[in-house]
């Protein structure tokens, strides 16, 4: 979905800096990258003010970015290749891997739009021409065959500047995610000074992850991409960002703990533990009704030994609980976070490597249509991420704002509020009529900050 207003200006491709050894050979893919093949790409970007007395050239810009962009690509080389598939006759089967080869590299394209800060940030809505400030629109990681595996666009607003970022979701999960936006932005601030192969402060681990005893090649029993890629067509959304303060959020907390005797319930989940029940609420389901609240969990410190968090690669699971319509909302918010509470804490170490087992001997990979099941809340990302530690020399962001990619009825996406101090933003996704119910919930409205309703305090 390209808007009108969106033009894209220069289009080019970037390379690694320099280019290892090692970073010429392939590499074989985890099967929680593999689970990862017909979902959309991640698509995460930050919106910044130009001040009009600040002495900003887009040339010289683009041309850090760029130089910035090479350099950090040198550790974080499998950003600029390619995914290529080797098909298997006896038994019919694919292995599917990261191809260094013949790779143009990262794309990087520059647009211009004509729009302020303000256009963006001032509806209620976040506005659906946020969708064309990302490249590969509907991607599936699949596509990686032929498109890049990251995509960078940078448009510029007339009086702002929106750094986008598509990646393919086979290669990184949040985690790696932010992980490379921080090292691509310490990259930046040095304005290349240290650009030789061990100066960024947290270099990535690029080994993959596979279950112990396993062969490391996993190949997946398949003949078509038929077979495995499915591209949903997603409804008409609303799309709107809800912040929550420090003070409304520790009260919550307070609350969710008391009413069930505990202190182990965490923020996120009595955060959940509402937007579930108002979610649920507003849907109107029947008392009989079954609905689930999934939360992504970073599997990196639950495994025994535990992956370092520099891990490049995905090790993302969701963990669900779930109860009926009746049962939810008769009983109060600490009642479905301890159940949300309870879901986090029993995943460890057993539970993951089980599902690996069970997985090495059927592989699957997720069904976008299936998996998030459309009377269930699934809540992605994390508060704890480094997103506004990313200022490309333009000062703090105004705002994180994501694209078209893995949305759907009930897609909850946390992010860090902008002031920090344990305060948390949430880009709710809902059905027009379902998001009429849940904005006016007066349980929602209890804890959101209305001051920051629009997200546009900071105008």
């Amino acid at each position: 979905m390209n808007s009108p207003n969106v033009e894209i200006i220069s289009d080019c491709f970037v390379k690694p800096k320099f280019i290892s050894e090692e970073a010429k050979k392939p590499i074989y893919f985890s099967p929680w990258d593999l689970i990862m093949i017909s979902v959309n790409y991640i698509q995460k970007g930050l919106l910044f003010r130009l001040s009009e007395n600040q002495d900003f050239s887009i040339t010289t810009f683009l041309d850090d970015l760029k130089h910035s962009l090479s350099a950090t690509l040198t550790h974080f080389h499998p950003l600029a290749a390619r995914l290529a598939t080797v098909k298997h006759e006896n038994p019919p089967s694919i292995t599917i891997f990261l191809n260094p080869e013949n790779s143009p590299g990262a794309r990087f394209i520059h647009s211009s739009v004509n729009l302020t800060v303000a256009d963006i940030l001032k509806p209620t809505d976040v506005p659906l021409v946020v969708q064309s400030f990302f490249d590969h629109h509907q991607a599936v990681n699949n596509d990686g065959h032929e498109l890049s595996l990251l995509s960078v666009k940078v448009t510029e607003l007339l009086d702002g500047i929106f750094i986008g970022c598509s990646v393919n979701h086979m290669l990184v999960d949040g985690t790696s995610y932010w992980h490379f936006i921080n090292s691509w932005s310490e990259m930046f601030q040095s304005k290349g000074q240290n650009s030789h192969l061990t100066q960024i402060s947290r270099p990535p681990i690029l080994d993959r992850w596979i279950p112990a005893g396993s062969a490391p090649i996993v190949t997946l029993p398949f003949t078509h991409e038929d077979e495995y890629i499915n591209r949903p067509d997603h409804p008409m959304l609303r799309e709107r960002i809800f912040h929550f303060s420090s003070d409304s959020l520790a009260k919550l907390k307070a609350k969710a703990n008391s009413e069930c005797g505990t202190t182990k319930i965490s923020t996120l989940q009595s955060l959940s533990a509402v937007v579930w029940r108002c979610v649920t609420r507003a849907r109107r389901f029947p008392v009989d009704k079954e609905t689930g609240c999934m939360m992504a969990v970073n599997n990196r410190s639950r495994l025994s030994p535990p992956v370092p968090e520099n891990y490049f690669g995905n090790m993302i699971q969701t963990v669900k609980a779930i109860t009926t319509a009746g049962e939810l909302l008769d009983h109060g918010v600490g009642w479905a976070a301890l159940r949300l509470h309870e879901a986090v804490a029993s995943h460890g170490d057993k539970n993951i490597k089980e599902l690996m087992e069970a997985w090495m001997k059927s592989p699957f990979v997720v069904n976008a249509s299936v998996h998030f099941d459309k009377n269930s809340v699934h809540m992605g990302s994390s508060p704890r991420f480094d997103m506004y530690g990313n200022e490309f020399g333009l000062g703090k962001a105004l705002a994180v704002l994501s694209g078209y990619a893995n949305k759907f009825d009930g897609k909850v996406t946390s992010y860090p509020g902008r002031e920090g101090r344990g305060s948390i933003d949430l880009e709710v996704c809902l059905l027009p009529e379902n998001m009429a119910a849940f904005e006016s919930d007066e349980e929602f409205i209890s804890i959101v900050n209305e001051e920051f309703n629009k997200l546009n305090v900071f105008l």
